[in-house]
């Protein structure tokens, strides 16, 4: 793809069916629970992206037989039954967080020597709070260059029970990955947070895989989880489409005043993004549910204030519609966002100012201010979400244009594809 695409706004409302690809989150967490199982698993409607591709890699270099075939969007594994074959392995994760994180609590279960690295933003990304949480544990890790951040090396005999804690307030992807591990290690495993846990849903989201290949969790009070030592059981899993990405064309119909219906999810979806479309509703649309699709129709929108917490992961989505409501809209709650991809405040913050509004910066969100729309070109940051949000503004302003669009291949390669297939049968 160019270095830069310049979105062509439509000329009307945009109507319309799509089916976005896999979950990047279910996909990696079904990856790693069924590398972990006894047996054979086949997961189906699985993600195709850079973020899934670093998971099967890093997976087969532990030892993992895996098949994988991005045409049908099927994977088959054979696995390990919590046991890591290999006894070495040098694992490059890119910038996926899940991936590296995921992975560092899976390699304890080893008996050997793993490293654990990737770009140079994620020797920014913050790991050292599981780091704790495994020492704690007695895994003997490190971040290799003394940091907070990866590289990480692993130097693994199998991973004990006992208790461990873990603040809640950096990433849910700490718990998740310790969950995940838990049911290999030799006795029962407490995780006790500290403070309040951001993304939530996300940990439901991981709770909801593991009882598909057979494990359960105690959680006897808030905040507080038991694993009994278990085995995966090898499973059938179907990967639902990812309702981040779903969260683009929900914004589309609203930002056009269109009718777009996304397939493939439900109000019970195990993703907590699906709680995207009640902040649309908030603002004006219209929504309607059916048992295997949801529908956004546009409105007149008005701005709110919201707190994103929970859904942070398309907050940057609901900043781009934020600019056509009547009155501003403020997004609160969201600080954890900083450590992401990119500083996803700061950024948000930086490119919507481009475009000559007015935005209220602050430390655990912003506010955006509508206004008359400028040209201007949008630096995406290496940030897929960053690139997919603004190709939405285009859609109603000219003379956008989104730098790096390639970015999207972290989660969603055929985005800008999709889009304009979308607009075009309309």
């Amino acid at each position: 793809m160019s270095d830069a695409i310049e979105m062509i706004p439509v000329s009307g409302p945009v109507k319309g069916r799509i089916r976005p690809p896999g979950s990047k989150s279910l996909t990696n967490r079904a990856l790693v629970v069924a590398s972990l199982a006894s047996g054979s698993s086949r997961l189906t409607g699985v993600l195709d992206s850079q973020d899934t591709r670093v998971m099967i890699d890093s997976l087969q270099r532990l030892g993992l037989r895996i098949q994988h075939d991005p045409a049908q969007c099927v994977v088959e594994i054979d696995g390990c039954g919590g046991r890591i074959p290999n006894s070495k392995a040098d694992l490059w994760l890119e910038n996926s967080g899940t991936s590296i994180r995921f992975l560092t609590a899976m390699c304890a279960l080893g008996q050997g020597e793993y490293r654990l690295d990737g770009s140079d933003r994620m020797r920014e990304r913050p790991i050292g709070e599981l780091v704790r949480g495994l020492q704690q544990l007695g895994v003997d890790l490190k971040c290799e260059l003394g940091t907070e951040c990866p590289p990480v090396v692993v130097h693994a005999k199998g991973l004990n029970g006992g208790v461990t804690k873990l603040p809640g307030n950096v990433s849910s992807q700490f718990l998740s990955a310790l969950l995940m591990a838990a049911p290999g290690a030799n006795q029962a495993l407490d995780i006790q947070l500290e403070g309040i846990l951001v993304s939530e849903p996300y940990i439901d989201m991981t709770l909801g895989v593991m009882a598909t290949f057979g494990v359960q969790v105690q959680t006897p009070q808030q905040g507080f989880y038991r694993v009994q030592p278990q085995t995966y059981k090898a499973a059938q899993y179907a990967v639902e489409p990812d309702a981040s990405a779903a969260s683009y064309f929900f914004a589309l119909a609203a930002i056009t005043g269109g009718d777009i219906t996304v397939e493939g999810l439900s109000r019970w979806s195990l993703q907590g993004d699906i709680h995207f479309v009640e902040a649309l509703e908030k603002m004006g649309c219209d929504i309607r549910y059916e048992e295997n699709a949801i529908t956004v129709r546009g409105k007149p929108l008005k701005g709110i204030e919201i707190d994103m917490n929970a859904i942070s992961d398309t907050a940057q989505t609901l900043a781009v519609v934020a600019p056509f409501a009547d009155g501003p809209t403020r997004i609160y709650n969201v600080k954890h966002m900083r450590f992401k991809e990119t500083d996803r405040i700061s950024a948000l913050v930086c490119e919507l100012r481009k475009l000559g509004l007015q935005i209220d910066e602050a430390d655990d969100g912003l506010t955006i201010h509508p206004g008359k729309i400028q040209p201007a070109s949008i630096k995406t940051y290496d940030d897929h979400r960053m690139a997919m949000s603004f190709a939405l503004i285009g859609q109603k302003a000219p003379g956008i244009w989104i730098e790096d669009p390639g970015c999207t291949r972290k989660t969603y390669p055929l985005f800008f594809e999709d889009l304009a297939k979308l607009i075009l049968k309309d």
